[in-house]
């Protein structure tokens, strides 16, 4: 290797150092905090099943009988996720509605679930709406059963100009999981916002769908980055992205990653694919198709790097550079096929 390559490879190391301290004070951060879950809904709303599909198993505590509520407490799903759930707040007993209410100002989501094959926004669906809409403005509607209801666009529609129309609705089928990722992910990205979503995808069982937006996002990320028309002005950031994205990945699938590994990783990354990293230096000379030809190549390498990362912890497959070299030539011809079109 070169004094530039040397140069570079030790910017690389200094900056993976850094990204990896960085990434895992905020996990560690996270994984001190506590979530709470609110569910309201009528017991034919599918709260249960719904839930069961987003965790990927089976959730107990949730989906409560229609009635007179006596106790509503949390309910522990694990040691730091919480939910609760009423069948509505019309059927809490009175002596305990404030402390229900109460419950719902913690919350840190509130699933509103609604029946499309039902009475959509019954008159005792809108006074439970607006009686947390008055404690808690974190809700997402979500409306289930839309296998079996028609005009899913017109329910949604209305149920946003009923609701106030500030309010994200999501149309899922629990029995057949359509939409059940666009849930998921809805969840995620409200617990972001709380700097909470690493904890909750971490503790539920279902992976994949999140480990692929990771990904996709970190490519797009890093697509941004490679498009920048000063040449070697994005292998610092780019490395600090795919170090980010290793780290979650590795704390999403519960089999930690250390930062000489992590490191090792992206530098084999890139030096085993020299050629399209100075390819994508040079090509920043040229005005307009050097910037587009960077994030496309950039995007591709961290596309194919998180995928390749994945495929390894869901088969059971050692983490080292040799491996992963491997899985990642595979990936990446794909990679950049899907980054070429996208930047077309």
């Amino acid at each position: 290797m070169d004094d530039f390559g040397k140069v570079w490879e030790e910017g690389i190391k200094r900056a993976a150092d850094e990204a990896y301290e960085k990434e895992m004070d905020e996990i560690n951060r996270q994984l001190k905090q506590e979530i709470l879950i609110a569910l309201i809904g009528d017991v034919n709303t599918g709260k249960s099943s719904t839930m069961n599909r987003i965790v990927g198993e089976e959730v107990a505590g949730v989906g409560a009988e229609p009635g007179e509520t006596t106790v509503i407490h949390p309910h522990k799903y694990k040691d730091n996720i919480s939910f609760i759930d009423t069948p509505g707040l019309n059927d809490v007993n009175t002596a305990n509605s404030e402390v229900t209410l109460n419950y719902y100002k913690q919350a840190d989501i509130v699933l509103f679930f609604l029946n499309a094959a039902g009475t959509v926004l019954s008159e005792a669906e809108k006074r439970s709406f607006e009686k947390i809409q008055g404690v808690n403005p974190n809700i997402l509607i979500v409306l289930n059963k839309i296998d079996a209801a028609d005009e899913i666009n017109r329910l949604v529609a209305r149920i946003r100009k009923e609701t106030g129309g500030g309010y994200e609705v999501v149309p899922v089928s629990s029995r057949t999981g359509e939409n059940i990722d666009r849930l998921r992910s809805s969840i995620l990205e409200m617990l972001k916002k709380k700097s909470k979503d690493i904890l909750f995808a971490k503790s539920i069982k279902e992976k994949s769908a999140t480990a692929n937006g990771w990904i996709i996002g970190a490519s797009i990320s890093a697509g941004a980055v490679g498009a920048s028309p000063i040449p070697g002005s994005d292998i610092i950031p780019i490395t600090g992205i795919q170090v980010s994205l290793l780290t979650r990945l590795a704390v999403l699938y519960n089999k930690p990653i250390s930062k000489e590994t992590a490191k090792e990783l992206v530098i084999a990354t890139i030096f085993g694919n020299i050629g399209k990293s100075i390819f994508r230096q040079i090509v920043k000379v040229f005005p307009g198709a050097g910037s587009v030809a960077g994030a496309t190549v950039a995007g591709a390498t961290t596309l194919a790097l998180g995928y390749a990362v994945k495929y390894a912890y869901e088969h059971n497959i050692q983490i080292n550079p040799a491996n992963i070299t491997k899985l990642y030539k595979k990936f990446r011809e794909k990679a950049e096929t899907e980054s070429e079109s996208e930047s077309k």
